[in-house]
């Protein structure tokens, strides 16, 4: 392992690839400290924080524990490495570390990879990457050279006391049967192959999201561009708008994107997010937000100012404005449903027959915001105008609909 410059923070979960990785660093003369994780989910747990804890204290090496309750929900894995690497993250932020090292080795790399392959998906990186940002600390993992065998050798060359993790037979979870049917099988020059093809994949993907990226313009990517683009380009140019709403698998990209190749008006539901069209261009919003505020009287109807999708001004002329009286209190604006109208002078009007006659999108739909009296009538729809018994000369407000990203201006 090459010297590495500056303090750094090690992740110590006690485990083979972790002790040898701090005794690396010892031996190197890299300055460290340690950090683990007690999570009192096995019996070991607490044997194997002291062991850490004795070995940190016979070297002089600093020693970081977090070991509170820890009760996730959903998936454990998932959950515990979050709560880990925050962990890492705080205490590097506190204690003005470098960085943080990870003891990831060449077949957790490899592991890595055939999951990615078995979930179909493509991630951001096949296989492992040798450093990365994690929510702006670095993390660096300096053992991908070496394999697991490697790294038991060393730790029995070296006398370090280990624990093996007891779940790691557990072959119904995935990483355990790959490692056991897949990794461990495989010969050196099958492992160089699969290295080399994780090699050419990342060039490959990495000259593609470059590419791919020009067509993208303040999140935005105009559809007729996108409908030129080769298959795999499309497929890449979605993953790049899509990233804040994570991985999705091939079959997810390949529906949204038979949707932005043949529908004119589309809402595409990505986790917390939406894919919307909008005047010839898609691009990511968040999910609509239902809302209702009810105002008992006109100031504390002024007061609302500027929400998320609307804003109330001083009173002009137009189809936002509303004329009331003190008989219209309370007054509600709240967003549109199914089933509002409004009495016009040419007769009643249905809201959503007014979204299709003026080409409203989808995604605006259900947060455009509609005004009722006191007896739960609408009295006034945003760019529509107000009903026959609220129009006057002196109107009394506006109320106008506006995008999230404007009230956060």
């Amino acid at each position: 392992m090459a010297k590495t410059e500056g303090k750094w923070l090690i992740g110590v979960s006690c485990g083979p690839d972790s002790m040898a990785l701090l005794h690396m660093c010892m031996q190197k003369g890299i300055p460290c400290a340690a950090a683990h994780v007690n999570y009192h989910h096995q019996k070991q747990a607490e044997e194997e924080e002291a062991c850490i804890r004795e070995y940190c204290s016979e070297h002089g090496i600093p020693l970081h524990v977090l070991n509170g309750p820890f009760l996730p929900s959903g998936n454990f894995e998932a959950a515990a490495r979050t709560h880990r690497y925050e962990f890492f993250r705080q205490t590097v932020l506190e204690y003005g570390y470098r960085g943080v090292l990870i003891a990831h080795q060449e077949d957790d790399l490899l592991e890595t990879y055939f999951m990615q392959e078995e979930k179909n998906i493509v991630p951001a990186y096949y296989g492992l990457k040798e450093e990365i940002l994690y929510r702006g600390i670095l993390v660096k993992r300096p053992l991908l050279h070496m394999t697991r065998k490697d790294i038991l050798e060393y730790c029995e060359k070296n006398r370090i006391r280990y624990f093996i993790d007891e779940t790691n037979n557990d072959d119904s979870l995935a990483r355990n049967r790959i490692r056991h049917t897949v990794v461990e099988k495989m010969t050196r020059s099958e492992r160089d192959l699969v290295l080399r093809e994780i090699r050419m994949k990342n060039a490959v993907r990495q000259e593609r999201i470059c590419r791919v990226g020009t067509f993208v313009h303040d999140g935005r990517v105009r559809i007729g561009e996108y409908r030129k683009l080769s298959q795999e380009d499309r497929y890449e140019l979605l993953r790049t708008v899509l990233k804040k709403a994570g991985n999705r698998s091939l079959k997810e990209i390949g529906n949204i994107d038979r949707i932005i190749l043949e529908k004119k008006d589309f809402v595409c539901a990505c986790g917390a997010y939406r894919l919307v069209q909008d005047e010839g261009f898609f691009f990511l919003t968040g999910k609509e937000e239902p809302y209702c505020f009810v105002c008992k009287d006109l100031q504390e109807l002024l007061d609302l100012k500027r929400q998320a999708y609307f804003r109330i001004e001083a009173a002009s002329r137009g189809v936002n404005t509303v004329t009331l009286s003190a008989d219209d209190f309370p007054v509600t604006v709240r967003n549109f449903r199914d089933g509002d109208s409004i009495r016009m002078r040419f007769g009643t009007k249905s809201v959503h027959r007014f979204f299709i006659d003026r080409h409203i999108p989808r995604y605006r739909r259900g947060t455009w915001p509609v005004v009722l009296d006191g007896k739960g009538s609408v009295i006034l729809v945003p760019g529509l105008g107000c009903d026959v018994l609220h129009f006057s000369d002196s109107p009394t407000a506006d109320v106008i609909q506006c995008l999230l990203s404007e009230s956060e201006d």
